[in-house]
């Protein structure tokens, strides 16, 4: 597979479509079976505020590969991510109700580089609040 999107047709600015992504407790449990993860502040109510938590807080990870999936879908192939990068900033505090939280993504071109490819800058929000920092991937396109 290569990247749907030709270079050709992408202009600095140009916006990728926004996307939500839900993280409930029970997503987390899977995630941490998954990854191999089972740091108690991930599912661990208790345990998360006994060491200065509001409450669960998601996967870093999680979160970070929820963002980079606006660039993935809008790519048309996950390969096409050269690099990808963020910085921590604050937690996806996840409740344990029905909604958990939301991780809201926003992205847009910020730079055209050489050999097809682009720079794609990512904002990632929960609770209004900015959960990743310098959150930027290099995408080769077609």
């Amino acid at each position: 597979m290569t990247a749907k999107i030709s270079y050709t047709d992408v202009e600095v600015g140009t916006e990728l479509p926004a996307r939500s992504f839900p993280a409930t407790r029970a997503m987390l449990v899977q995630y941490a079976g998954a990854s191999g993860d089972f740091n108690p502040i991930h599912w661990n109510e208790k345990f998360a505020k006994e060491v200065g938590l509001p409450d669960v807080i998601a996967h870093g990870m999680f979160t970070m590969a929820a963002a980079i999936r606006v660039v993935t879908d809008w790519a048309g192939d996950p390969a096409a991510v050269v690099e990808y990068g963020v910085r921590f900033t604050r937690p996806v505090v996840v409740p344990n109700d029905d909604r958990g939280a939301l991780i809201e993504v926003t992205a847009k071109v910020a730079d055209k580089l050489d050999d097809n490819q682009v720079r794609i800058d990512l904002t990632a929000k929960s609770a209004g609040q900015k959960v990743l920092g310098m959150s930027r991937a290099v995408v080769r396109l077609a």
